[in-house]
This record gives C-alpha cells, sequence and structure tokens, in this order.
C-alpha cells in the first residue's frame, strides 16, 4: 500500500490542509496519509502555538471523518524538536513494506539542504512536492539537489524524478487547493472574527469553546 505522511504544525488544521491531502491522495493513489502534528517546531517561533494536546485534537477532530486519513502522535510523544529523519525512521521500521510518500510545499522543499541530515531522508521515503496556492509551481529539482535526482517520466499533474542513490521517487505535484492560512485564522479568532468555513466546523466549536488563541489565552 501507498502511504502518505503529512507532517505540520497544524495551528490550526484548516480545509486548505484537508483539500490539499485530499487532492495528493487522488494524484498518487495513496491508501491512507497519516497527519503528524509536531511537537516543537524547530524552525518556529513557538510563542503563538498551541499546545500540543490542543492541535493533536482538533487535527484527530478535522480528520476524523475521513476513512483514507489517520493520525499519528509520533512527534507529540517524542516531545522536543520534530525532525523529520526521526519520524521517516519510525514510518519506514513501521512499515516495511510499504510505499511511503513524505508530503510538504514546494516552498518548504526548496530548503531541505538545511534539514537535518537531509540526504539520509531521500533513503527512507518517497517525496511528494505540492504547490500550494499563491505559491510558484516549480517543474524542477532544486539546485542543491540536483545531482541527486534524474527525470523519469510526466503524468497528468505529476512530474516524477528518481533518486540516483536509493532510487526513491521524487513526484512534483500541481493541486488546486484552497488558500487558508493558519495565521489568518489566528488573527481573525483574536479579533473575535468568525473563522467559519475556514475551518470544519468541529475544529472551530474546540476552539471557541476552549479559548484557544484568544488575547486570554497566549
Amino acid at each position: 500500500m501507498k502511504i502518505g505522511l503529512l507532517g505540520g504544525t497544524f495551528n490550526p488544521i484548516h480545509i486548505g490542509h484537508l483539500r490539499g491531502a485530499e487532492e495528493i491522495r487522488e494524484a498518487l493513489g495513496l491508501g491512507r496519509i497519516y497527519f503528524i502534528p509536531s511537537s516543537m517546531p524547530p524552525h518556529k517561533d513557538s510563542s503563538d502555538i498551541a499546545s500540543p494536546a490542543d492541535r493533536l485534537k482538533m487535527v484527530e477532530l478535522a480528520t476524523g471523518e475521513n476513512p483514507f486519513f489517520d493520525v499519528c502522535d509520533i512527534e507529540i510523544k517524542r516531545g522536543g524538536p520534530s525532525y523529520t529523519v526521526h519520524t521517516l525512521e519510525y514510518f519506514s521500521s513501521k512499515f516495511p513494506d510499504s510505499e511511503i510518500y513524505f508530503i510538504l510545499g514546494a516552498e518548504l522543499f526548496c530548503e531541505i539542504h538545511t534539514w537535518r541530515e537531509y540526504r539520509r531522508l531521500f533513503e527512507l521515503s518517497n517525496f511528494a512536492v505540492i504547490t500550494r496556492p499563491g505559491f510558484p509551481h516549480f517543474t524542477s529539482v532544486p539546485l542543491a539537489l540536483g545531482d541527486d535526482f534524474r527525470y523519469y517520466k510526466d503524468e497528468e499533474n505529476v512530474i516524477f524524478y528518481r533518486h540516483k542513490g536509493s532510487n526513491k521517487t521524487l513526484a512534483l505535484v500541481k493541486i488546486e487547493g484552497i488558500q487558508v492560512s493558519s495565521t489568518r485564522i489566528r488573527d481573525l479568532i483574536k479579533k473575535n472574527s468568525s473563522i467559519k468555513y475556514l475551518v470544519p466546523r468541529e475544529v472551530e466549536v474546540y476552539i471557541l469553546e476552549n479559548k484557544i488563541y484568544t488575547k486570554e489565552a497566549l
């Protein structure tokens, strides 16, 4: 089975995350996508981030009705900074017979050479690089990785490359998506403005009932 891994702060999870995951699932024929909330994102300021428990609960509420979506709390249980290499080591050992795709946006992928043990990442997993609305869609491998990959094939909205060493796949996927920002949602909450239709109803209720992201909670 093909498995997708979608990590992130999910602060909070919103319909853009969900729609993007659904499109990538169909484009690559993934049997399941695991949403993996981070504990402490190493590249982000933690002053405006909801607790790991609250973010995990919101992801569970948002994904509960989709039979192809699941949630993994491995990074939250591990605690400390969340490094992708550790998460991929966990999943590659847990699902040794599955074809794993780590999903991330194009803007993050262009900086992957700054990640911990970044070359090892391509030994552990395939990669699915998506373009979010509002960001340019690139059709080639970033310069820092140019010597590691070779062109493989094109399909509808997907360009495939192969890693020269591990033979893992790099899929560059163009999606329609929905342009929503977690930052914008938090700003609306602080202004006591509506976030209806930007997050699933269950997530909206949870945020409002627990006063997450309000001035009093920060």
